[in-house]
């Protein structure tokens, strides 16, 4: 079903692409005819616009995983309140673009910070390629800001994390009954950056088998953790980044200026405001492109 709904959508672009490619030819006979259509050519141009970005941004979504569900995980860097406050405002950033992409968010875990915002979140993001859209976004995130918690409203830098793991949902095997046997109950958990995975299929309902999966890979990641710091090799620990200066993929400038960064694809946007409100395309798209040159160099 879902390779179904994956093809029916391409049939429907396809056939938006041509309407519009029609419109506008048509537009311009009437314009070379004498008629005054400059709004309606530039209304029907800026729609192709927008169409052609969703379509190369669904042709950039061919990862092995890119199609999948994803969990993501955000955590503020050291610093209190000022890095938990933009830990939440993070939080909010993406929950408003997955509204934006009409994907259903479950929230899965949050800890509220002592005076303000967040000290951890994490939560699922249900969608066609959700897990392609966010892997632009695991890393460390910068913000540079005078801070309402400074009562000298001092300039403060804020640093925040963002991980994805994949959650994968498959049909039981095994005993357990017909209702095992022909739902899609069990899940099977990968926590991306130790390619760590756990697994559940005991209970008959999803949540139940989420829950245990979770928190069987939480002991594996934690068991993970610990073997690194008693081999402590060099190989492992400069794979691991600080969330701290020299590390980030993107800062965010609200003084003494107002810009955005990304430092992979060097992509600036001025408009700060849109892009914590959710709108993530430019940056998605960006790293997309970049992915896939690196792929093929």
């Amino acid at each position: 079903m879902r390779e179904r709904k994956r093809l029916e959508e391409v049939l429907s672009l396809e056939s938006d692409l041509g309407r519009r490619t029609e419109d506008i030819s048509a537009y311009f006979d009437l314009a070379g005819e004498g008629e005054n259509v400059a709004t309606d050519l530039e209304r029907e141009l800026d729609a192709l616009r927008d169409l052609v970005d969703r379509v190369e941004t669904e042709t950039l979504l061919s990862g092995e995983n890119d199609a999948r569900n994803a969990i993501v995980t955000i955590h503020p860097g050291a610093g209190g309140t000022e890095s938990q406050d933009w830990a939440e405002m993070l939080l909010r950033m993406y929950l408003r673009w997955a509204e934006r992409q009409r994907f259903k968010t479950e929230m899965y875990d949050e800890q509220p910070g002592e005076e303000a915002g967040i000290k951890s979140a994490t939560f699922v993001v249900n969608g066609e390629n959700a897990f392609g859209y966010l892997s632009s976004e695991i890393g460390v995130h910068r913000l540079v800001r005078i801070s309402p918690f400074d009562q000298a409203k001092r300039r403060h830098t804020s640093f925040a994390s963002v991980y994805d793991i994949r959650i994968d949902t498959y049909r039981s095997s095994g005993k357990g009954g017909q209702h095992v046997n022909t739902t899609d109950s069990a899940v099977r958990i990968t926590h991306i950056p130790t390619n760590l995975v756990a697994s559940c299929q005991n209970e008959r309902s999803q949540h139940k088998n989420k829950e245990k999966a979770m928190s069987m890979l939480r002991s594996k990641i934690y068991e993970f953790e610990m073997e690194k710091k008693r081999a402590a090799t060099k190989e492992i620990e400069d794979s691991k980044l600080d969330i701290g200066f020299g590390s980030q993929i993107r800062s965010y400038v609200l003084q003494p200026y107002r810009l955005i960064k990304d430092h992979r694809t060097k992509l600036e946007v001025g408009d700060v405001d849109r892009v914590l409100d959710g709108d993530l395309r430019p940056f998605m798209q960006a790293y997309l492109r970049m992915r896939r040159g690196e792929k093929k160099s």
